[in-house]
Order: structure tokens, then sequence, then C-alpha cells
């Protein structure tokens, strides 16, 4: 038995019933992470010895304790927290093991995997692609599998668009599902921590474990996910679909295209009903997005001075960069009401777009990128606010149904 080869449940499962133990277990992923990482280039760190607990993997901008955290920035090469993000701290009472920390785009900005200062993360799929980013090594660590499963973060496509790219499942909860103490801040008013894992099964119950009201998060609701059945319903009788027009429009690989169709097929074979709803404000998303983002990035990363926090500024990548001198100017003065303010404005409507198309579905479904890395498109599936349920309810009646799990790179 390839133990790197089971899912999360199916790893609790055989621990359960002795059919291996936890330094087999850990063993085995070592063994595969010396192997393959020399050339995918996944862990910045990775725990040498070890025989407990199930091995997962935590995103290098979630902070660990005694464990080297570098935001994938040469900012921060060298630094060892004193304390375990929220998220990890419930992982570690669930007898998680972290067996290593995942490149990343530095402090997470980037869609590509290329931004670390640490060097690109290979796409295990074809090597000479991005895997995408910025959960670019937790994505490919699943989908390689050199870890059982992997936390990320996602701030406007971080843990999807890469696990879109690398075949795997990757869910972004609501804001304020997950504890986002000790996740180094990108843009706070967007970023999460979520699972990425090899199925729907093993991200509703990582969702499970490290959701829940945090004392150290003010934003964090008081709100646990909870794994509903253990039964999955055989159909999805009942479950109205949503199909923007606007995430079908120019731009829109004709490849990428076809495999959403196809999955909004299926899911109408599985008893969905399948509702046109309208967007109106799509087309100013990326704007707004980069605007409201880049702002609170100067924000965040104007702590990282060299005196208290970091090491001196002229170590940020061109990236890092580019965004700190883009949400500057949109904050200053004479610009801010320009800028800053109205993509707030402007954010509201696009919420408010959500909202309205929410009354005539239950879940949004369209294509998470527009292009591909490689000859899969990716499904994206969006749900309400704290109805996450639903989404893993219509993502596993949908992997169940089909073979995309079962197809794995070679490695």
């Amino acid at each position: 038995m390839d133990l790197t080869k089971l899912t999360l449940i199916e790893t609790i499962k055989g621990l359960k019933e002795r059919q291996f133990s936890e330094v087999e277990l850990n063993r085995a992923y070592r063994e595969r992470m010396k192997k393959l990482n020399p050339s995918l280039n996944v862990y910045l760190w990775a725990k040498e010895n070890g025989t407990e607990g199930i091995p997962a993997a935590i995103k290098d901008i979630i902070v660990t304790k005694d464990i080297s955290t570098t935001a994938g920035s040469k900012i921060l090469e060298g630094f060892v927290p004193p304390y375990n993000a929220t998220a990890v701290d419930r992982l570690l009472e669930k007898n998680i093991s972290v067996i290593g920390k995942t490149n990343c785009d530095e402090f997470a900005m980037g869609s590509s995997g290329e931004n670390s200062a640490y060097g690109p993360t290979k796409n295990p799929w074809d090597l000479t692609k991005v895997p995408g980013g910025s959960s670019s090594g937790s994505a490919v660590a699943v989908a390689s599998d050199m870890c059982v499963f992997a936390l990320g973060t996602d701030t406007g496509g971080s843990i999807r668009q890469p696990s879109s790219l690398c075949g795997v499942v990757g869910l972004k909860p609501s804001y304020g599902r997950v504890s986002r103490y000790g996740a180094i801040a990108m843009a706070s008013s967007l970023d999460q921590i979520g699972p990425l894992t090899k199925t729907v099964a093993d991200a509703r119950l990582v969702l499970e474990w490290i959701s829940g009201k945090d004392g150290y998060d003010s934003n964090c609701q008081n709100s646990e996910f909870k794994v509903q059945s253990s039964e999955l319903k055989k159909d999805l009788k009942g479950v109205r679909v949503g199909v923007p027009r606007e995430y079908f429009g120019k731009g829109l690989d004709e490849g990428v295209e076809k495999v959403v169709r196809e999955a909004i097929k299926k899911l109408e074979k599985l008893g969905a009903e399948v509702v046109e709803v309208i967007l109106p404000h799509t087309e100013y998303g990326i704007a707004v997005y980069y605007i409201v983002m880049s702002s609170e990035v100067s924000s965040n990363l104007a702590k990282f001075t060299g005196i208290r926090f970091g090491k001196t500024r002229d170590k940020f990548g061109s990236e890092a960069k580019r965004r700190i001198m883009l949400g500057t100017f949109a904050l200053s003065t004479g610009y801010y009401d320009d800028y800053f303010a109205k993509a707030a404005k402007v954010r509201t409507l696009i919420k408010q777009d959500f909202a309205k198309a929410f009354q005539k579905c239950d879940v949004i479904v369209g294509p998470v990128s527009p292009t591909t890395a490689w000859n899969l498109g990716g499904l994206q599936i969006l749900g309400k606010y704290m109805d996450e349920e639903t989404i893993l309810d219509v993502a596993e009646s949908y992997e169940q149904a089909t073979s995309w799990r079962k197809v794995k790179p070679k490695l």
C-alpha cells in the first residue's frame, strides 16, 4: 500500500484500524518529499525527523512556533515565530503534525508561484508550466502527494487558482469563518485561511477543525462549521445552480469553457436546476480588487521597516514594491476619493449583485481562471455567506459522479 496516495479520511481510518502506524505514515511522506522536492521546489522548510501525527503542509505565510516563517520573502529570512497561528493550533489538537512549510509568492502577492524570493514552484503536471499562486507550494504538495492535506491563504484567488491549475480541491471559507490570527496580513479585509485537499470530504473535515470563534481575531464569527452527515446525497434535486453570463465572455479560453460547460451539464443530470443569473458589476471587479488590495498592502507592509520587523526594505521583491507603490498612491492626499473611496463603493455594489443573484440560486458556478496551465479546466462553486455546507455538497456530488479526482500527475 502506498500510504501517500491515501486521502485524509482514508488515513484516519487506516490508523484507527491499525493498518499502519504513524511512524510508517511519516516515513512514507518524508521519503516522497526527499525524492520530489528538489525538482518541484515545494518546501522552504521540511521536517527531517518526527514520527507522530498526520503530516500536513502549511503555507509559509502562516506562522508556526519554533519553525521558520518567511512569507516567501528575504525580508523575513531567518524569522522564527514564538507562537502558532490559531488554525495551526487547532490542527495540532487533532493529531496533525506540520511536515513542512510551503513556498508561496512573496507576502502572497502573485498568481503564478513565480514571485517567491526562494525560486518558483513547478507544476507537477508539466514542470515548464506555472502551478498558480499564491498558495503554489500548498497546491503542489497536495497534487504530488507530499502531504495528506495543506493550509493556504486566499485573498483574491490564492487557494482556488493554484488548486485549479494543479487539480486539487481548494476552499476559500467565508470571511470570519476561520481565524486570521497568525496569518501574515496582505489585505486584511480579504485574507482568509483555508484547506487544500485531495477530496471534498477532506476539505469538509479540515474546515470543521479550523473554524470557529477566536478571541485573537475580532472579525472571526462565533459559528463553527460542523460536518452535517457522513451520508452523501445521491442527487442534487432541489439545488439551484446559478450561471452568470458575465463569466463566459471575451478572454475565456475555449478549453476552459468547454470543461466548465460540461460540468454544468453534469450538475443538471444530477438533479440540479440551472438558472441564469446576472452580475452587472463584474467588469469592475479586477480594478476594484487591485485598488483595495494594494491600499491594504501598503498599510500592512509599512510595519516591515527593518527596525521592529524584518530586514531592510530593499529586500522587497519587484511585485511587492509595485503593489506598495500603487496602494500608497491610491491612499495619498488628493487621490483617496478618486481611487480608494470610489473602489470601496463599487465593492459594495458587487456584493449587492451577489446578494440579488443568491435570491434566485443556492450556488453559483463558473471557471476559476480564464486560462489554464494544463489540459484540464477548473470549476469554481460560489455560495452564500457562511453556507459552505451547500458548496461542499454540490462539489462532492460532482466529484463522486466524475473521474477527475482519480487523475494524478506522473512523477
